[in-house]
């Protein structure tokens, strides 16, 4: 039925804001992979450097898109009632606390920031946001949630 798609809490001109800063921390998130990878194979500083100004901007970024995510979540009871709601929230949740300690991690020694233990968080990291972001998807295309008729 038309307009019985599940709304955003948190929109501009009847836009949701959520999937707007999304692809913003995902960005810095799969950045500091691959800095971190660059970094391990050449230990050249400049890689380190652009891992933690990435994971660092990820977060920032990553904690805006949560909180209006979470207006989104706790706003409507159709959204919360969706299959792949609550693994989202967890899942990107889970992917949030693990680049915090990711970007604390970063601020070590270049060496000690990345080899081993940044470059598992980073990569943990990005396998939880693409299970994550199938499930967004999910919501979205299949669900219809936020989707004006």
């Amino acid at each position: 039925m038309v307009g019985d798609n599940p709304r955003s809490a948190a929109r501009i001109a009847g836009h949701p804001i959520h999937p707007m800063l999304v692809p913003f921390p995902i960005a810095c998130f799969v950045g500091t992979l691959l800095t971190d990878l660059a970094y391990w194979r050449t230990a050249e500083m400049m890689w380190a450097d652009f891992s933690a100004w990435l994971v660092t901007v990820g977060v920032i970024m990553g904690c805006l898109a949560a909180i209006v995510g979470l207006i989104d979540f706790l706003a409507n009871p159709l959204i919360r009632a969706q299959p792949p709601a609550w693994p989202h929230v967890l899942g990107n949740l889970l992917a949030l606390v693990l680049s915090v300690i990711n970007m604390l991690v970063h601020t070590r020694d270049a060496w000690t920031s990345i080899v081993p233990t940044g470059l598992i968080l980073s990569a943990v990291v990005v396998l939880i946001l693409i299970f994550t972001g199938w499930l967004g998807w999910s919501m979205v295309y299949r669900h219809h949630v936020g989707v004006a008729d």
